[in-house]
């Protein structure tokens, strides 16, 4: 491009921003002459598609992190994500006596050099309760121990939450649990990162 024409397009380009410079000199100078509300609405229509009993869970990983150890035991522990079973079916779609349970399982942990594994009956919750509606239907499962604590840790399923009856609550439409867990070890446990699977499952 040549000079000259280079040195016209600036001059159009710095004029444009003076311009607009005093455009919203002049906008900010100016008064409010009344005005109006306008409602808006929306009209949504109920899905005439059956409902669902369905779980989710606020993310998929949990961390543990020591705290608590002794010079005999080691422990590390956390939290579960929420897990939240949400309910859209109608008292129609539900069969009669009809409840809902959640389910937990956890394999053992694997090292990731190498190192034996951790067995999963090293591993205990405790399940609460975030929001179990206003029925008193919906409660947490007991707590279960590790085996350190002679108890049979996650190796079978263990009740985290349940429903007496789904067809009593179903317009309350979402409970909410967790559960602190616990893993406690001999304090001969080889260092290193170990990653276990624990599986979540909703029946009814």
């Amino acid at each position: 491009m040549r000079r000259r024409e280079l040195l016209a397009r600036c001059a159009l380009v710095a004029a444009g921003a003076v311009v607009l410079g005093s455009v919203a000199t002049t906008a900010s100078a100016e008064e409010q002459h009344g005005g109006e509300d306008i409602d808006v609405s929306v009209e949504i229509a109920r899905i005439d598609e059956p409902g669902v009993l369905a779980l989710t869970v606020a993310g998929g990983y949990a961390a543990l992190s020591e705290s608590g150890s002794t010079p005999s035991v080691r422990q590390f522990t956390g939290a579960l994500p929420t897990v939240t079973v949400t309910d859209t079916r109608t008292a129609d779609e539900i069969p009669d006596d009809a409840y809902w349970y959640v389910l937990g399982s956890a394999t053992d942990f694997a090292g990731a050099a190498g190192q034996p594994s951790i067995p999963a009956s090293l591993l205990g919750w405790v399940p609460a309760l975030i929001d179990g509606g206003d029925s008193g239907l919906v409660g947490a499962g007991d707590p279960v121990d590790g085996e350190l604590d002679a108890g049979p840790g996650l190796v079978d399923v263990e009740l985290l939450a349940m429903a007496a009856a789904s067809e009593a609550i179903v317009d309350e439409g979402s409970w909410t649990a967790t559960a602190d867990l616990s893993l406690r070890t001999p304090a001969t446990v080889e260092p290193g990162n170990y990653t276990s699977t624990l599986t979540l499952s909703l029946f009814e």
